[in-house]
C-alpha cells in the first residue's frame, strides 16, 4: 500500500489542503487515464494545461490533485497540493512511487546534439556482448534487457522512465544507458534520478525553435552535468568549444576525450574505409566496424564510458571491434550495380556536414553524391536554409523534398531550404515535394558506383503530414527501387 505523504517527500509543497495520509492508487498526468483513487498532476505543456482539467480527473475518481495554482472550486474530500513547479513534483514523486530505482543500478545520462543514440546503443551492445543484463532508454527504443518496447520520446516523461527502471531493477539490470535530451532537462524529467555518469558528445545548431537562443541550449545542457553527485563521472569532448563549458561547476569526477587535443581518452585514425576504421585508442589499435570521423568520437566516448563503470581497457577495445552500426545510422547497402545507398538520421546542419564529410573521405572523387534531404516542420525553421546550402555545397546532385511536414505545408518547407541555396549551385539542385518520388528520382539518376545519402529521418519508419502517421522507411523504399534497376 503507497501512502500519498511517501510519495511527496523532497516535492517542495507550498499549501496542502487536505490529508496526505491517504492510500493512493498511482500517479497520472493524463486525465484520460485516471483511475479510482489515483492522484493527478496538473501539467503545464506546450499543447494543453492541466489545470483544466482537474475538475475530470476528479470526476473520474482522483483523490488527490497536485497543481501549481489552486483551483476556484475546492471540493470537499479531495486533497490539494500546491507546488512550484508540478514538473519538478512529478519526477521527484515518480521516483518515490517507484522506490527509487535509478540508485540500485548504474545510470549513465548521453547528452549533446548529435550522437546520443549512437553512444546509448552501443553502450548496451557492448555491455550485453560484455554478459551483463542492461537496459536502454534511446530515441529508437527502450529495452528492459532483451525485451524491446517502442520509444515514443527521446527522453521520456518521469513516470516512464522509473517504470521502465523499475523494470529493469526486478529483472537485475546491472546497467542503463540513456539518452537525454535538453527537452527532457528543461521539463525536469529527469529531476530526481541518481545518475553514475553523464556524457556530452558535441553542441551544434539544433531546437531553436524550442530554446529561444543558443546559449539556453547550451546551458540546459549543461545544468544536467551541475547536478551530478560526487560518485558520478562526467566526460565531455573537448574538441568541442562547448566541451569544457559542461565540467564548469560539475561535483562529479571530470574526464575528457578528444581527437585532437590532449584528453584522458584519446583516438587517432589511422585508416578511413567504406567497411569501417581503424583506430588508435590511447596506445592500442583497434579494427571497428563503424564509418566516419563523428563515430570515431562515439566510439571514443563508450570506451571511455566502459572503462569508467570498470571494465578492463583491453576487453572494451575486443568488444568496440564487434559492434554493429545503429539503425538509420551511417547505414548503408552496396547494389548489384554497386550503387551505394545510405540511410542516415542527419537533421541538423552539423550532422548533415560531418555525414557528407565521412563520404568524402573515403570517395573516390570518380563517381557522382546525390544526397535526398528534408527538413521537419513544426520546428526550428532558421537550420533550413542552412542544411540546403551545406547539401549542395558538398554533394554533386541534391534533391529537397519533404521530412515529416507535421502541420506545416511541405512546399514552404522546401522553398526556405532553397533559400540557402548560393547562385553557383542551384543548377545541381532540384526540388521534388514527395519523398518517394524524390527517392525514386535519386536511384534514376545514380549509376554504377555512384553514392546516394537519404539524410533526415534514418530510423524513422513513418512520415508525418497533417497530423497522421504514414508508413514510410527510407531504407526499405530504397532498397525496393534498387532492387528493381537489377532487373
Amino acid at each position: 500500500m503507497i501512502i500519498l505523504k511517501d510519495i511527496l517527500y523532497k516535492v517542495a509543497l507550498e499549501v496542502v489542503k487536505g490529508s496526505t495520509e491517504m492510500a493512493i492508487n498511482k500517479i497520472e498526468f493524463d486525465s484520460r487515464k485516471i483511475m479510482e483513487n489515483d492522484v493527478f498532476v496538473a501539467i503545464r505543456g506546450t499543447v494543453s494545461n492541466g489545470h483544466d482539467f482537474i475538475e475530470t480527473a476528479i470526476n473520474k475518481g482522483a483523490t488527490a490533485i497536485v497543481c501549481d495554482e489552486l483551483p476556484e472550486v475546492i471540493v470537499t474530500g479531495i486533497t490539494y497540493i500546491q507546488v512550484k513547479d508540478t514538473n519538478s513534483a512529478l519526477a521527484f514523486m515518480s521516483t518515490n512511487y517507484y522506490d527509487n530505482p535509478s540508485t540500485k543500478l548504474r545510470l549513465v545520462g548521453i547528452t549533446g546534439t548529435n550522437g546520443k543514440t549512437t553512444i546509448a546503443s552501443l553502450l548496451y551492445q557492448l555491455f550485453k556482448k560484455a554478459g551483463y543484463k542492461v537496459g536502454l532508454l534511446s530515441t529508437v527504443k527502450i529495452m528492459v534487457d532483451d525485451v524491446e518496447y517502442k520509444a515514443t520520446h527521446t527522453t521520456p516523461d518521469s513516470l516512464t522512465i522509473n517504470h521502465y527502471l523499475n523494470e529493469m531493477v526486478e529483472i537485475g539490470c546491472e546497467f542503463c544507458f540513456m539518452e537525454v535530451s535538453s527537452h527532457g532537462v528543461h521539463q525536469k524529467r529527469t529531476e530526481g534520478l541518481e545518475f553514475a555518469g553523464g556524457v556530452f558528445t558535441n553542441l551544434s545548431h539544433d531546437h531553436l525553435d524550442y530554446h529561444e537562443t543558443f546559449s539556453e541550449y547550451r546551458d540546459v545542457k549543461k545544468s544536467f552535468f551541475d547536478h551530478l553527485p560526487k560518485a558520478a563521472f562526467a566526460l565531455t569532448n573537448i574538441d568541442d568549444k562547448n566541451g569544457l563549458v559542461m565540467l564548469q561547476n560539475t561535483a562529479a569526477r571530470k574526464l575528457t576525450y578528444a581527437l585532437k587535443t590532449y584528453a584522458e581518452y584519446k583516438a587517432q585514425i589511422l585508416e578511413s574505409q567504406m567497411g569501417g576504421l581503424l583506430l588508435k585508442i590511447n596506445e592500442s589499435e583497434v579494427w571497428v566496424r563503424l564509418i566516419g570521423t563523428f563515430n570515431a568520437y562515439n566510439l571514443l566516448a563508450i570506451y571511455g564510458t566502459a572503462v569508467e563503470l570498470g571494465l578492463e581497457r583491453l576487453e572494451v577495445l575486443r568488444l568496440l571491434s564487434e559492434l554493429e552500426s545503429v539503425s538509420g545510422r551511417f547505414q548503408f547497402i552496396i547494389s548489384d550495380l554497386k550503387i551505394t545507398a545510405i540511410v542516415d538520421y542527419a537533421h541538423t546542419p552539423d550532422a548533415l556536414e560531418n555525414v557528407l564529410k565521412t563520404i568524402a573521405d573515403i570517395r573516390t572523387k570518380n563517381e557522382q553524391l546525390i544526397t535526398v534531404v528534408g527538413c521537419g516542420g513544426d520546428r526550428d525553421t532558421t537550420k533550413r536554409p542552412i542544411m540546403a546550402n551545406i547539401a549542395t555545397t558538398m554533394s554533386d546532385k541534391v534533391i529537397l523534398t519533404s521530412d515529416n511536414p507535421r502541420s506545416e505545408n511541405p512546399q514552404t518547407i522546401i522553398e526556405q531550404m532553397e533559400a540557402g541555396v548560393e547562385p553557383q549551385n542551384f543548377k545541381k539542385s532540384v526540388s521534388i515535394v514527395d519523398r518517394k518520388q524524390a527517392i525514386k528520382t535519386a536511384c534514376q539518376l545514380a549509376k554504377p558506383h555512384d553514392i546516394i545519402l537519404i539524410a533526415g529521418k534514418g530510423h524513422e519508419t513513418y512520415q508525418e503530414i497533417q497530423g497522421v502517421r504514414h508508413d514510410f522507411d527510407d531504407m526499405k523504399i530504397v532498397k525496393e527501387f534498387l532492387e528493381q534497376m537489377n532487373k
